[in-house]
């Protein structure tokens, strides 16, 4: 924790440990937060993964999990990426919509048709977050609930997260990445872009690049580590949300274990 406010410049743990949940909602506090917090509980662990994946900003703690990369060189690309990913949505205004009970396939052949809305997150089956700008995805809403989806409702973000609209942050942070060592993970990571696993420290490095302009594949990234062989998913971190997720995804006939630890 404190390596954490050293490096950052700011005490973030009296944010963390305080009162201020306003403070603690600021991009540049939020995600480095939630490195931290997971983190600390994955360096903690007497049982070593034999997998591991992160689901956006949780790639970075996954990567640290593996030993592919340092907490303090994590921290640092986490910090600069949640700035310019700030930067970004103040320059370059966008929007996000869950689209509930409709296949990706539908999903991204809507997409499609609209210029400027992307898929961003593939969730669970049936729950899709698209990006893109505001008036793109107001009209992408209208379409959604004409093909049949159960809910198209706009989230409450500042910015078209995994989407063209942060080429600006993935060129802020490439200089960053690329200067940054990358060590060969002591299991395959399941990144967000591909959703396959790797060891190969160049690979992951363009991979965790891409990742700020393309979707998250969770969706496909669990099921290809059930495919694998997990038997027993553990959530690292604040929030039960990926649980939530691994359950719709995998078998509940299939004796899948699904924890987390907070």
């Amino acid at each position: 924790m404190e390596k954490a406010n050293d490096i950052l410049g700011f005490r973030i743990t009296d944010i963390m440990f305080g009162e201020d949940d306003e403070a603690l909602k600021a991009t540049r506090v939020t995600q480095p937060a939630i490195f931290i917090h997971s983190t600390v509980l994955a360096l903690n662990q007497t049982e070593q993964p034999d997998m591991v994946a992160g689901h956006s900003l949780g790639e970075f703690s996954a990567l640290v999990a593996a030993g592919a990369l340092s907490f303090e060189d994590g921290l640092r690309l986490v910090a600069l990426r949640a700035q310019a990913m700030q930067e970004c949505c103040e320059k370059v205004p966008g929007a996000m919509a869950a689209i509930i009970k409709l296949s990706d396939e539908v999903v991204e052949e809507i997409c499609a048709g609209i210029p400027g809305v992307v898929p961003a997150n593939f969730n669970s089956p049936g729950q899709v977050v698209i990006s893109g700008d505001e008036a793109g995805i107001d009209e992408a809403c209208v379409k959604f609930k004409e093909a049949g989806a159960k809910r198209a409702l706009k989230l409450a973000v500042s910015g078209a997260f995994h989407s063209p609209l942060m080429e600006p942050a993935r060129e802020k942070l490439a200089q960053a990445i690329e200067a940054t060592p990358f060590s060969t993970p002591r299991c395959p990571i399941y990144q967000n872009v591909s959703a396959l696993p790797t060891t190969d420290p160049e690979e992951i490095k363009e991979n965790l690049l891409k990742q700020l302009t393309s979707p998250v594949r969770w969706t496909q990234t669990v099921q290809n580590m059930l495919e694998d062989g997990a038997g027993r998913f553990v959530e690292l971190g604040p929030g039960t949300v990926l649980q939530g997720l691994v359950k719709r995804i995998a078998n509940p006939d299939a004796g899948i274990v699904i924890e987390g630890i907070e």
